[in-house]
């Protein structure tokens, strides 16, 4: 986690993010959960249970798996090829640009590391006119 004084991230910022990015719709899914999208794509939805993610002591399905899109293949496997850290994937998605995350889990990343994973998420779906206004308003730092 970041050391420049940010805290650890909540279940709550991540709906708070995904709603601050311009030109956000929510939809719901089944058990009403959120679907966050842009131009009817989405970058970020909290998923059913499911049999591909399952607890490997239990059997038990995940409850709690957001998904969030990637800009790539490669993105997604720097994220997920530590497997201490709170991002994986099953072979449900392979090939899918996103990667999951338990919701049990958020708080292993600081706030500002899911803002940048939930701007990117945005920015994978977003056309390209608006990707581009936004960069020229929030140029990378660097």
């Amino acid at each position: 986690m970041s050391t420049r004084g940010d805290r650890p991230a909540r279940v709550e910022d991540v709906h708070a993010l995904a709603l601050s990015m311009p030109h956000v719709t929510v939809d719901t899914g089944t058990a009403d959960n959120p679907i966050y999208q842009v131009g009817r794509k989405s970058f970020v939805f909290f998923r059913n249970p499911r049999p591909d993610a399952t607890d490997p002591e239990t059997g038990e399905r995940y409850d709690d798996v957001i998904v969030v899109w990637v800009g790539s293949e490669a993105d997604k496997q720097a994220m997920v090829q530590d497997e201490a850290s709170p991002y994986f994937t099953t072979p449900h998605f392979g090939g899918h640009p996103s990667v999951l995350v338990r919701a049990s889990r958020i708080g292993e990343i600081s706030r500002q590391e899911l803002a940048e994973i939930v701007q990117d998420a945005w920015l994978s779906q977003a056309s390209r006119r608006r990707a581009d206004a936004w960069l020229r308003d929030h140029p990378p730092p660097g």
